[in-house]
């Protein structure tokens, strides 16, 4: 029935089923992230909450469901949805299912746009998402809810004076946008000072990341720029602790939690208009936005961050008093609590016709 990861004891059990890869720390990306906080968050509140790991590919997924009991609550990451569209739209009529959906496919199927109709209720992780999933007809807009995810409480980090020290957080992948920061950084060699580090798996697409780090040496940067693969914990804050201006370089960003995070330890932002990323930056006085796609657009806004120490400043200070104004992870659980809350379980029902 897949591995148990956490059980509680307490109230109304939800059945919890995520990407098996969920706690791997060589495949960290922000679904995963976020399911960890949320599972924390919601045992945390006393739910009695099962927690259950699938497997990649096969009937993995067919076979947890069709092994629940009749009218289990079922809250199942969006990924598997995706993956599992016909095991979930199978069982749909059997248990009660809440689908977590962290993001939007560029392509989205009639399976899975049926798998997402057929489920009692959406969780969204940012408005855009859920503008998204009704502009696809996968879902009724009543039904869907909107969880923003959280921060991690951090202090704040230490700029430099030049505001030389970039960071680029993600899994290095096309739709991560790095080639797009590369490319503008290639044209920026004659400012002296600059250093940018990328932190993200390199094994989720190899052949990108080696184009990356050719694309860098061809262009002279090569001594300039760093790429470390996954980071954790200490080693993360510390790059975090150290970083004058996150760039966000994404083709595709269902929010943008390292924007999020980035704020929240008083670092500026400069990143692409795609996707939730405006929602991840809150009022957007600690953001320089540009269009996606543009390592020019990049480019200029380096230029500009360099040249004009008081915009620097006004950026910082923005972030700064921003960093109060985060989203906590215990209210992200409290909200899908309230929300796993409005579906009707088999006792209030058989209670509701009886009256």
């Amino acid at each position: 029935m897949g591995e148990l990861l956490e059980v509680a004891v307490s109230g109304r059990p939800v059945f919890f089923l995520v990407p098996e890869a969920v706690d791997d720390p060589a495949r960290v990306s922000g679904g995963n992230v976020y399911d960890l906080h949320l599972r924390d968050g919601l045992l945390a509140d006393g739910c009695d909450l099962r927690m259950l790991a699938v497997a990649d590919g096969g009937g993995h997924a067919g076979r947890i469901l069709s092994g629940l009991p009749h009218g289990a609550l079922v809250l199942i990451d969006g990924l598997l949805v995706a993956q599992h569209p016909d095991a979930v739209a199978d069982q749909s009529g059997r248990l009660h299912v809440v689908v977590l959906a962290h993001m939007v496919a560029p392509e989205q199927d009639d399976r899975e746009r049926d798998a997402l109709r057929s489920a009692e209720l959406i969780v969204a992780t940012s408005a855009w998402t859920r503008s998204e999933l009704i502009a696809r007809d996968a879902a009724d807009p009543r039904s869907i809810v909107v969880a923003h995810p959280g921060v991690d409480a951090a202090p704040p980090s230490e700029p430099s004076a030049t505001g030389g020290r970039l960071l680029c957080v993600a899994a290095v992948a096309p739709h991560k946008g790095q080639d797009l920061l590369v490319s503008a950084l290639a044209g920026l060699a004659d400012i002296d000072g600059w250093s940018c580090t990328f932190v993200g798996s390199l094994a989720t697409t190899p052949e990108f990341a080696a184009a990356l780090t050719a694309r860098a040496a061809a262009s002279g940067i090569a001594e300039r720029v760093t790429f470390t693969g996954v980071l954790a914990g200490r080693a993360l804050d510390e790059a975090y602790g150290q970083a004058d201006l996150v760039v966000v370089p994404s083709r595709v960003e269902s929010y943008g939690m390292v924007a999020a995070e980035a704020i929240a330890r008083g670092i500026p932002v400069l990143a692409t208009g795609v996707g939730g990323i405006v929602e991840a930056v809150g009022d957007g006085r600690a953001a320089m936005i540009v269009p996606p796609g543009d390592p020019w657009a990049l480019r200029v806004a380096l230029r500009q961050w360099w040249k004009d120490p008081a915009r620097r400043h006004q950026l910082r200070a923005a972030a700064m008093d921003a960093r109060g104004a985060s989203t906590t992870w215990a209210s992200t659980a409290q909200v899908v609590a309230a929300a796993l809350a409005r579906v009707p379980d088999a006792a209030s029902a058989e209670t509701a016709v009886r009256s």
